[in-house]
């Protein structure tokens, strides 16, 4: 069950930061509604998710995971570049989870 609530807290995150980019620094409506939305519940599913994973591990997964997700939008949908770097990153980074994941920390 917490990882189920963990990856509904990071498809809120990342669903709230793709409205973010398109709020034009918050001067759009509803975009803006999506982004404040989208945090708040991804926050308070990740408090929920910490209340039986410990902090280390479900952080690094909930970043790692947004955080590559997101650079994957930008290049997929919005025409930013897919370098070898980039993507070399978006490995690391989730090579880095799950390290974390093996290392037993619950």
């Amino acid at each position: 069950m917490p990882y189920l609530l963990l990856a509904a807290a990071i498809a809120a995150e990342v669903a709230g930061t793709t409205a973010m980019k398109f709020s034009d620094g918050f001067t759009r409506l509803w975009p803006s509604v999506a982004t404040v939305v989208g945090y708040l519940v991804a926050f308070t599913l990740l408090a929920q998710t910490l209340k039986s994973m410990s902090v280390g591990t479900a952080y690094a997964i909930w970043a790692g995971v947004g955080t590559a997700a997101i650079a994957a939008i930008g290049m997929v949908f919005m025409g930013e570049a897919a370098t070898a770097a980039k993507l070399a990153g978006i490995a690391l980074i989730i090579a880095g989870v799950v390290l974390v994941n093996l290392s037993g920390a619950h």
